[in-house]
């Protein structure tokens, strides 16, 4: 007979024992779905990327700007000072206060010249009462001379009275000359002394409003040798500038009429709009950096602003919308000489294709287009010629490898020779354009043979190739591309690090 305690511990043991199958069951299909999981994440990354890291071609706005600070300030300013010495004895204006022209702002004391003006016409009238003395003593003169004269003819007098008579009156008439110009000069010096009365009172000469005032009431003005501002009141503060310093390197892309956009610290959230206006030629140095001061105008209707705000701003001197663009990254990667990457095909991929967009842009008629279209199947063909050929001479000399990039002296002189065979391709096309034409197609092909070009490296089927694209604008994250290249394709942007 079995023991009772034997076999209900055999009933607990037999549970257990399935449980542990389980959990260990449990474990190794988790453990072989991780492997799976792991090995079809590598297979998926080497058969896709081979180690690169890509980026796609696409299609956006490009925006190039350049970036100074510069003060706001009012477009003019006016000093205010004072022609005249004295006590001020009134101050009428004060710091924001709005003033029109010919108000009065300050008064100096005019007891000084009030009193040069009394004096001044105690002189004229003396010099007045001189002239009527002078213009009797005259008259006697002429009395005399007369008398003197009708004896002299009767030879009653001796000629020498006559001489003396005449003598006598010619001193009568200088008398009275002296005394009217004695009598001008005191009219004058009261007049000097009118007007620096009138100077006493410190006037606005414009409509503005005050932006400083360094003069109080008791305060002396010594105007001898400069005259002492007063005042500075600015015009209009519904319209200010901007004096920006731009760089020597940047000041060549910068041109009147240019959006601006600026942003000051009182208003972080607020970006305020402006347009460049002058560039002046006053260069500045400072620390072997030249600089040229660039005059941005502001509307302030607000008149948020203020004077002497520091302001933040771009000038936006190129805007591209809508064109294809890759990372910057792009055009920085170079792969190593053992990738096996063949080098990027020589010639203008796409370069007919710009060019018959730029003549489409020129209104030409059917013979006009006629000519051009002949001229551009003739560059395809022998494009397509030196495509066929690459193969043959690739093959003889050996396996194709990526060279370095050519001195910029070798560019130069690549683009003059593509400018020169481009003028003698299309020189019967332009021999049918007008003048004004002539003058697009002209600037027109200059710009697509002066354009930087330089290779990109796409990703296609797990395998790299090169393509040659021409550069365009570029914000310092995004550069304008265009060539043998399309939406959507993907560009090596550089290689995977290997795991450790």
């Amino acid at each position: 007979m079995a023991h009772p305690s034997r076999s209900h511990a055999a009933a607990f043991a037999r549970p257990r024992s399935r449980r542990k199958y389980l959990v260990a069951a449990a474990i190794a299909l988790l453990l072989a779905f991780l492997a799976g999981t792991w090995w079809w994440q590598q297979r998926a990354q080497a058969g896709g990327g081979g180690g690169y890291r890509t980026a796609a071609i696409e299609r956006g706005d490009i925006r190039v700007a350049i970036s100074a600070t510069g003060t706001l300030r009012a477009i003019s300013t006016v000093d205010v000072g004072s022609q005249i010495s004295g006590l001020v004895t009134e101050v009428l204006a004060d710091f924001n206060d709005q003033v029109s022209r010919g108000q009065v702002i300050a008064r100096i004391d005019p007891s000084t010249y009030l009193a040069q003006i009394e004096q001044g016409n105690a002189s004229a009238n003396s010099a007045r009462a001189s002239l009527a003395t002078a213009q009797a003593a005259l008259r006697n003169a002429e009395a005399d001379y007369r008398r003197k004269a009708e004896l002299a003819q009767s030879q009653l007098i001796a000629a020498s009275d006559l001489d003396v008579a005449r003598a006598a009156l010619e001193q009568a008439r200088a008398q009275v000359d002296s005394a009217r110009a004695q009598i001008a000069q005191q009219q004058a010096s009261t007049q000097t002394s009118r007007l620096n009365l009138e100077r006493t009172e410190i006037r606005s000469p414009v409509d503005g409003v005050v932006l400083t005032r360094s003069v109080e009431p008791g305060q002396t003005v010594a105007a001898s040798l400069q005259a002492p501002v007063l005042f500075q009141i600015a015009e209009d503060l519904s319209k200010m500038e901007i004096e920006l310093a731009i760089d020597e390197a940047d000041i060549g892309q910068v041109e009147p009429g240019q959006g601006v956009s600026f942003t000051v610290d009182a208003f972080p959230d607020r970006r305020f709009r402006g347009e460049v206006q002058q560039i002046r030629l006053s260069a500045t140095s400072t620390n072997n950096v030249i600089t040229y001061p660039v005059v941005v105008a502001v509307d302030n209707a607000d008149q948020v602003l203020l004077p002497g705000m520091t302001a933040n701003a771009e000038i936006e001197v190129s805007r591209r919308d809508g064109v294809l663009r890759v990372p910057n990254a792009a055009l920085r990667y170079k792969p190593g000489d053992d990738a096996g990457i063949a080098a990027p095909p020589r010639g203008n991929g796409g370069f007919a294709d710009d060019i018959a967009a730029l003549g489409s842009g020129l209104g030409l008629d059917a013979r006009q287009q006629a000519t051009l279209d002949a001229a551009l199947a003739r560059m395809r063909e022998q494009a397509s010629q030196r495509r066929a050929a690459a193969p043959a001479a690739a093959a003889g000399a050996g396996p194709a490898v990526v060279r370095a990039a050519p001195s910029g002296d070798m560019q130069a002189a690549m683009r003059q020779r593509l400018t020169e065979r481009l003028a003698t391709q299309f020189a019967e096309f332009r021999d049918t354009l007008d003048e004004a034409q002539r003058v697009q197609w002209d600037r027109g092909l200059a710009g697509l043979a002066g354009a930087r070009r330089a290779p990109l490296y796409l990703l296609d089927g797990g395998s790299v190739r090169a393509a040659m694209v021409r550069v365009g604008a570029s914000d310092g994250s995004w550069t304008e591309v265009s060539g043998p290249v399309s939406e959507g394709l993907q560009v090596v942007v550089g290689t995977e690090r290997p795991a450790r």
